[in-house]
């Protein structure tokens, strides 16, 4: 492993502010059929970009005429902007197709929508996050990229209502002090000195525990920080390893990553000189033995149905600790077999011809005058009262169904069985349609598909011969 240069860091982890930050990097977030249109869209607004070698999901920026998060890829939810060491987590827990994950401490969701894109439509993500604030953020985050096979929950303690053992892949990202950040975030090198940091060390002490309860013997827990202090590091897994019924499992360096020397064997702390993103630390660990077949984990697939921006460190969530229990009790929010009614596509005026097939193995369920739909996935691992969200779909209006502007799954591609609506080829258009002008279009129906050439973007309303673009359902 190449190291660091001497000034990277001093002897407790602590970086130079000044390391200068590498070209920002992105992910595709969108179906594979989809990627030459997305790319495509990308170019012509003048980006320039090459493949990230670890996912062939991943750029990284080449040039970037205008910020990545004005473009039209960006503001239709195609893309999401990830620091390239933020990506490495979902890459090195590696899980694989239809497999249920656990992201512990979920927003702003970069992660949590990477590990959802891993494992496929028939595979499950349960994101939680206790933070209110952070919580809507990462809803709203996973929305907008059409990610159907998460569903999102936000308790501060996960054990009373998921089973001991219940998933094979856990994502633990927990509070830090974010000192990898500090080429971006400065503050956080006075925020969070050394001397302020012990109840950092506690939760993540704590949420290190939980995980180890909910993982099954032979999975895998990735346990990793936006830090580079040690003892949020290298000691607390020490810690963890002579605790927790946990042993680690040697990481090797993805493509394309700059690792820097560590004191604990096995671990990977990425070198942000080197590397060209954010000091990162990861650790995979393991709970001994393997699952006894009466306790075997169904996978997502086989489940009973059951209800972009950028990284940022994250730090001082114990604020909102207290109110945690009250989250996910608002509208939308299911527990297993109760609080809503099942939408069957086809059957319900307003549905028809819209693919409702390609959210995946679930249900559409309706909450009062709310459809969300909640993959199948989710119903092993609801436990003992866990309230939970899925992905919102639309409204019941006038009672007829209403799409939800941004659920382009819906849609189909343009012309191959595809909703009938606005097909754009010039991306100025489509810019308009954004900032709230209108385009003539002809006559069309009252809610009717946007397209940039094949590839479904959302719903637009028409009225007459003229077009608008609308966040309303």
């Amino acid at each position: 492993m190449p190291a660091s240069s001497p000034d990277a860091s001093d002897v407790t982890g602590r970086p130079d502010r000044r390391a200068a930050a590498g070209p920002r990097s992105f992910r595709l977030v969108c179906r594979d059929w989809e990627i030459p249109l997305v790319e495509d869209l990308l170019a012509v607004q003048g980006f320039r970009f090459t493949p990230e070698p670890f996912s062939p999901r991943c750029r990284r920026l080449a040039a970037e005429p205008f910020p990545l998060g004005a473009s039209l890829a960006a503001a239709f939810g195609l893309i999401y902007i990830q620091d390239r060491s933020s990506m490495l987590p979902p890459v090195c827990l590696d899980p694989p197709p239809a497999a249920s994950v656990l992201d512990m401490c979920a927003s702003p969701g970069g992660k949590t929508g990477f590990l959802a894109q891993l494992v496929g439509p028939t595979g499950f993500v349960l994101g939680n996050e206790p933070t209110p604030d952070r919580l809507s953020t990462l809803r709203r985050n996973l929305s907008r990229l059409n990610l159907s096979n998460v569903a999102t929950c936000g308790e501060p303690d996960l054990s009373p209502f998921l089973p001991q053992g219940g998933f094979r892949h856990i994502l633990l990202d927990p509070p830090c002090s974010g000192w990898g950040t500090a080429a971006k975030n400065p503050k956080v090198l006075t925020l969070w000195r050394q001397d302020k940091v012990a109840p950092l060390l506690s939760l993540q002490h704590r949420l290190l525990a939980t995980a180890a309860s909910l993982l099954a013997p032979g999975g895998r827990l990735l346990y990793s920080t936006c830090t580079t202090n040690p003892a949020e590091n290298e000691d607390q897994v020490r810690r963890a390893l002579d605790s927790l019924p946990l042993v680690l499992v040697p990481l090797d360096p993805p493509p394309g990553t700059a690792a820097e020397p560590t004191s604990l064997p096995g671990v990977l702390r990425v070198d942000p000189a080197l590397h060209g993103g954010q000091g990162f630390f990861l650790a995979c660990l393991t709970r001994p033995g393997t699952p006894r077949e009466d306790q075997a984990i169904p996978a997502a697939a086989a489940a009973e149905p059951q209800g972009g921006g950028e990284e940022k460190p994250r730090t001082g969530r114990e604020k909102g600790r207290s109110q945690g229990r009250r989250r996910g009790r608002e509208k939308g929010s299911a527990t297993v077999g109760q609080g809503f009614e099942e939408i069957r596509p086809g059957e319900f005026p307003g549905t028809e011809g819209l693919h409702f097939e390609a959210l995946g193995p679930g249900q559409a369920c309706r909450f009062a005058d709310r459809i969300y739909f909640i993959a199948q996935g989710a119903h092993p691992f609801t436990g003992q009262g866990l309230r939970y969200k899925g992905f919102f779909v639309g409204l019941v209006k006038g009672g007829a169904f209403r799409p939800n502007a941004r659920a382009r799954l819906l849609l189909g591609a343009a012309g191959e069985g595809g909703v009938p609506g606005l097909r754009v080829e010039n991306p100025a258009e489509l810019a308009d349609l954004l900032a709230g002008r209108s385009l003539e279009t002809g006559v069309l129906s009252k809610r009717c598909g946007l397209y940039y050439k094949e590839l479904p973007l959302g719903f637009i309303r028409c009225k007459g011969n003229r077009a608008l673009w609308s966040e309303r359902a």
